[in-house]
């Protein structure tokens, strides 16, 4: 590590402040239904929609409507997704002549990219047509993205509201989302990603030469406009099969800065946009402070790993005065890296500029962490600010148990029955994750997918359900995953991750809705200071060992100790 590194990181995580603050106001303003900027451009728009679709804008939902709307609509995206794969052949816009996708890899794509999770079992570029990219895949990125968004605008209502019997309208939430946030930024990263070099075209591919006089198919395609909603939506599904690794996703340092800049940007904004639909700043605050934290320390701990090496690679006559630099980008380095490994993981994204089955026990360790934790560092689109809004409750709670009196978040009392929800929905991540894994590592269809053994081997089962109950997408290199059994179990537990806990989470907000707001009191518990985000920091650490440290231990951890001792597995 070095302090021009440390320079660098700092000069992102600048940048992402610098426009989230201004974007989270604005987003206010725009699920509140104010006048914007782009409202003239827009509202026009908008009211279109509504009448098509014939909704009421003025009328809103309870929270069980608000969730009925959300399933029905993803669970139609889902269906219409996963018959463009299947009849991908028969399909226009196919110049690659594709053929429709198998059964079990269509059940797992369509589930995929409705989650918000963009797993990957396919090489892009050698599987999806451009109109399965475009109409399928790259809608999906933008509805599933604007589902997020609508959610956590659902739950950040339910403290904003006193004795309140509705959450806002789902139809309402998701138009606003998409035409008023996701699309204006995606056109302006759109161009900027053209701009660096990333291919827009609706060209198959390009025949090069190469040096020795050999000819080269090169694959191209709509990759930047595609590029930009991967990144802002948290989405992760890369055009080309190695991602953000890839040239033409990710050209130069400039491209991977806006990546980082992308995929931090409007999960950090969503802070802001909290505190001022609860009318006080400091509480949007105090959850970033807590995200941010810990995504600091993630990517300190990545960084340090990977620029002290691997002994291993020493001893077998790699220069390690760089560190590790195996599977990864040398036009990008060690510290930005380092950053795009934690931020992608952090968040539900997925992306990736390196090979993370490459990195070091200790650095392999931190994304997968960061991915079972529930993506709230600072999460995906939404997502990442519901769930550590949970966090929050759960927090409350214990410090209410501390001083003996009943807890309070914003005014709103903490019961029995928001924490039964609340711990609803926070076992079905260990459920997901700990079982299929637990399940794979018995069976033999599913041990035959494996490239390594040993700890590596039950690391890279464990990362894979991590990241696909964690909505993520991002994988462990040496797992063959495009099987039956792991495209359905990895498909089910993307759903259990997206859906099964946002139920729950649904019904607190309409719990905690209903509830008159009560005035602050001495006694009640601040939190928007030091003390509550150190509890929330505490809290988040202490629940994520609980769950998941035996099988860490088991996998990466002994991993790291076998390197120190020049031992393979």
């Amino acid at each position: 590590m070095n302090l021009m590194g440390w320079l660098e990181i700092a000069l992102v995580l600048g940048a992402v402040l610098v426009v989230a603050w201004p974007l989270g106001a604005y987003m206010a303003r725009v699920f509140a239904g104010e006048h914007t900027v782009l409202g003239a451009v827009f509202s026009p728009v908008e009211r279109r929609v509504y009448a098509a679709a014939g909704v009421k804008a003025d009328a809103e939902q309870s929270w069980i409507s608000y969730t009925l709307s959300m399933l029905a609509f993803n669970a139609v995206g889902f269906l219409v997704l996963y018959g463009l794969l299947r009849l991908q052949g028969a399909l226009p816009l196919n110049p690659q002549g594709f053929a429709g996708v198998a059964p079990d890899l269509a059940f797992n794509t369509a589930v995929s990219f409705v989650t918000n999770t963009n797993w990957q079992s396919y090489g892009g570029e050698t599987t999806m047509s451009h109109l399965v990219q475009m109409a399928g895949l790259t809608v999906q990125n933008f509805v599933s993205a604007a589902t997020g968004i609508a959610l956590a605008v659902a739950v950040s209502r339910a403290f904003a509201r006193s004795g309140a019997k509705s959450l806002g309208n789902f139809w309402v939430d998701l138009t606003r989302a998409t035409l008023y946030v996701l699309l204006p930024i995606s056109v302006v990263v759109a161009i900027a990603y053209a701009a660096s070099g990333v291919p827009q075209t609706l060209l198959a591919s390009v025949d090069a030469t190469t040096l020795e006089g050999a000819k080269q198919t090169i694959a191209l395609g709509p990759v930047a406009s595609q590029e930009a909603i991967k990144q802002l939506g948290t989405n992760g599904g890369g055009f080309f099969n190695v991602n953000a690794a890839h040239p033409f996703e990710n050209p130069n340092a400039w491209s991977n800065i806006l990546s980082i800049w992308s995929m931090l940007l409007i999960p950090t904004a969503l802070t802001f946009t909290f505190g001022h639909m609860v009318s006080d700043r400091r509480q949007g605050y105090a959850l970033l402070a807590a995200m941010w934290v810990l995504l600091i320390a993630g990517t300190a701990i990545v960084y340090a790993s990977e620029t002290a090496g691997n002994p291993l690679l020493v001893a077998a006559g790699v220069d390690g005065s760089a560190g590790n630099l195996e599977g990864k980008e040398v036009r990008f380095g060690q510290a930005l890296s380092a950053l795009y490994i934690v931020a992608t993981t952090g968040l539900s994204c997925g992306a990736v500029n390196a090979m993370h089955g490459s990195l070091t026990p200790l650095g392999g360790l931190v994304p997968l962490f960061m991915m079972q934790l529930g993506e709230i560092l600072p999460g995906g689109v939404g997502s990442g600010l519901y769930g550590m809004l949970v966090m929050a409750l759960l927090s409350v709670f214990v410090a209410g148990l501390m001083v003996g009196r009943t807890p309070e978040y914003l005014g709103k009392k903490v019961e029995a029955r928001e924490m039964k929800l609340a711990v609803l929905a926070l076992l079905i991540l260990p459920f997901a994750i700990l079982g299929f894994t637990a399940v794979s590592a018995m069976l033999p269809v599913a041990l035959a997918s494996l490239a390594n053994g040993g700890p590596r081997g039950l690391t890279e089962i464990l990362y894979a359900y991590s990241s696909a109950a964690g909505n993520n997408g991002s994988a462990f290199a040496g797992l063959s995953a495009n099987t039956p059994w792991y495209n359905t179990t990895l498909g089910f537990a993307m759903l259990l991750g997206r859906f099964a806990y946002v139920v729950p989470v649904m019904a607190i907000a309409g719990s905690l809705a209903a509830k008159t707001k009560a005035p602050a009191s001495a006694g009640t518990f601040p939190t928007h200071g030091g003390l509550f985000v150190g509890l929330l920091i505490g809290v988040i650490l202490i629940l994520g060992g609980l769950q998941y440290f035996p099988a860490l231990a088991l996998g990466p951890i002994v991993e790291h100790f076998l390197m120190l001792s020049g031992k393979t597995f």
